[in-house]
Formats: structure tokens, sequence, C-alpha cells
């Protein structure tokens, strides 16, 4: 008699990177406006969390006691949590899931514009162009709502596309 494997014993299957429907399937769905938003957030906590940590380990205090005086521990905390975020999400888009924890969380996926993987230097070029969408009140990061395939300025910069998996 041939043993039934449990649901914890068999690994998941490898993700599908081709974000092109084959033939007869329905389209790709796009991650929206307010899903990444949601996803940003999950995010933000964990980095905020991290950088918390990180402050602490450097001797920063969390409040300042002089907001006006920067000491060389707030430049080199400040200097490692601009590492962090960026390692953060550059290391998860290009890792083998395609998402941060807050994208994995929402069931989303970044992926080239032709539904590849992305590479570490594709996925360091889209976190650097967010400081683009941040710029004119966050209109790089509007645009999401408004185009085709749900596509913000730093999307289009980086020719990456956020692809819903569930």
């Amino acid at each position: 008699m041939a043993s039934v494997p449990t649901s914890g014993s068999a690994p998941p299957p490898p993700p599908q990177w081709d974000a092109r429907p084959a033939s007869g399937q329905q389209a790709v769905g796009y991650g929206g406006f307010w899903i990444r938003v949601v996803a940003l957030f999950i995010d933000v906590i964990i980095l905020s969390i991290a950088s918390g940590v990180l402050a602490g380990v450097l001797g920063v205090p969390l409040v300042p006691d002089d907001p006006y005086k920067i000491s060389p521990s707030m430049v080199w905390a400040n200097l490692g949590s601009v590492v962090l975020f960026w390692l953060y999400f550059a290391l998860l888009e290009s890792s083998e899931r395609g998402a941060t924890v807050g994208k994995m969380a929402m069931g989303l996926r970044v992926v080239t514009g032709d539904g590849r993987r992305l590479s570490f230097l594709n996925a360091t070029g889209r976190y650097f162009a967010k400081i683009l969408s941040s710029l004119f009140l966050g209109f790089g990061y509007l645009m999401v709502g408004f185009t085709e395939r749900k596509r913000g300025l730093h999307d289009m910069i980086a020719n990456t596309v956020v692809v819903k998996v569930r």
C-alpha cells in the first residue's frame, strides 16, 4: 500500500514565472493601487522593526535629545536603513518568489514586462526609480490606478509589472 504524503511533507510547487497566459486561459490580473498599498504597509511595518533594531544596535535613541543635532551614529543608522530597505526590496523581488513579504501576503509578484523573473540589477533599478515616483506628490505611484497594466512610473522605468498570482 502506497503511503499518501501529508499536506506538510510535500514541498510547494515551483513558481511559474511566465506571466503570459497559455492559450485558452484568462488574461493575467495586475496588482492595482490599493492592494499594492496594503502590501507596502506590511513591508514598512517589517522594515520599521528592523530599522529600530538597527538603531538600537548602533546606540541611536528613538527620540533624540536635540532634534537639531546630528550625531555620527544617526548618520550611520540612516545610511543603514537605506541599505536595509534597498536590499529587502531588491533581494526579495529578484528571488525565486519574486515578491516581498507584503506582496506575498497579498498574492502579488513582480515580473519583467514580458513576464520573466527580475534580475537583482533590474530590481535595484526599480527600487531607486521609486524616488522619481515619489516626486510631485507621489504622482508616479498614483499612475498605478490609471494605466492599463497598473504600472507606476518606477515600473515603466524598470520595465516591470506587478501581477496577481492568486
